[in-house]
């Protein structure tokens, strides 16, 4: 196995300012904060399902901050439309010409609040972002900017007026996360911390829109044994063939699965990925692309069962560094 370049461990430097600063605003996630740094390291978008107020907004204006990155956010209702993702062209009387007006999506890191509330058609356009990195609008395509982040979130509880996310379109997330309610210990020192102050005012850029970019092709180039790649292979077969899943994991979420192992490896401190690094996301990933059968849904199992149990039926490789 090749050891950490100097590269490597700059990234990992930067990783661990970036965890240190989004901790001065949310207490008591780390595991969030780690899997969002993942997700966004391995080019991906998140999809945050949570309770509203829990810190989902917070956590993603924390992000932009110590990642130096443009920022906007959409709350999305009903009368949301593509163009307001998009942009539009709009007419100009002073040049007689027809002139494109940004969008919400030309910007690093895109919240999408509640997106679940919006049509079908306008939940398409944003998708189509996430998977293109483009907007076309009257032929003309163009680039949104990099890096690019989406960090989408829904809120489980009141389902009227909801257009829920189809499978297909759950896929183009990396990770499905919930923040949770914090312990109370955790709950008091976020009151203290506000007593006359916000933290997020305190949250400073640790690093630029281009060391963002150079670190997410270091992860890229993390090494993946054939073990590996044949363990990730083996745990997608196995919710393929699982009698209480409908539909199991896409090629896609295999992809997505190895992505992330590779940020998490990194940030473990490794040039290469072990089975443990893909047990750590293995759930993140694969939670919101598999669907269960009729007879595991009567039978009151979980996405988190399930998948509990393909882990200890899946033979883990022996991998050595």
């Amino acid at each position: 196995m090749s050891k950490l370049t100097q590269k490597h461990i700059e990234v990992l430097n930067q990783s661990k300012a970036i965890i240190s600063e989004v901790k001065k605003v949310i207490v008591g996630k780390d595991e969030t904060i780690i899997n969002v740094l993942i997700s966004i390291l391995s080019k991906g978008h998140i999809l945050l399902e949570d309770n509203p107020g829990v810190g989902k907004t917070t956590l993603a204006l924390s992000f932009s901050k110590a990642l130096s990155l443009d920022y906007k956010r959409i709350q999305f209702t009903p009368d949301v439309l593509p163009s307001d993702i998009t942009g539009f062209s709009i007419y100009n009387k002073d040049t007689g010409r027809f002139e494109y007006s940004e969008g919400a999506a030309m910007c690093n890191l895109f919240l999408a609040d509640e997106i679940n509330r919006t049509s079908s058609k306008t939940q398409s356009a944003l998708l189509e972002v996430m998977e293109e990195g483009k907007v076309t609008v009257d032929g003309t395509t163009r680039e949104i900017p990099k890096p690019f982040t989406v960090i989408a979130t829904q809120n489980p509880i009141g389902s009227i007026g909801t257009q829920m996310l189809p499978e297909s379109q759950l896929d183009r997330f990396l990770m499905k996360l919930s923040m949770g309610y914090p312990s109370e210990e955790s709950e008091v020192d976020m009151l203290r911390s506000r007593q006359g102050s916000n933290p997020l005012d305190d949250v400073v850029p640790v690093v630029t829109k281009q060391q963002l970019l150079d670190a997410q092709n270091v992860v890229e180039g993390v090494f993946v044994s054939d073990a590996v790649l044949q363990y990730i292979t083996r745990l997608a077969e196995a919710t393929r063939n699982n009698d209480s899943i409908k539909l199991g994991l896409s090629p896609r979420g295999s992809l997505a699965l190895c992505r992330a192992s590779k940020a998490t490896a990194l940030l473990k401190g490794r040039s290469y990925v072990t089975p443990d690094d893909v047990l750590y996301v293995f759930k993140s990933v694969a939670g919101h692309r598999i669907v269960l059968s009729p007879s595991a849904k009567i039978n009151g199992l979980t996405q988190n069962d399930i998948l509990t149990q393909i882990e200890t039926s899946v033979a883990v490789p022996r991998v050595t560094g």
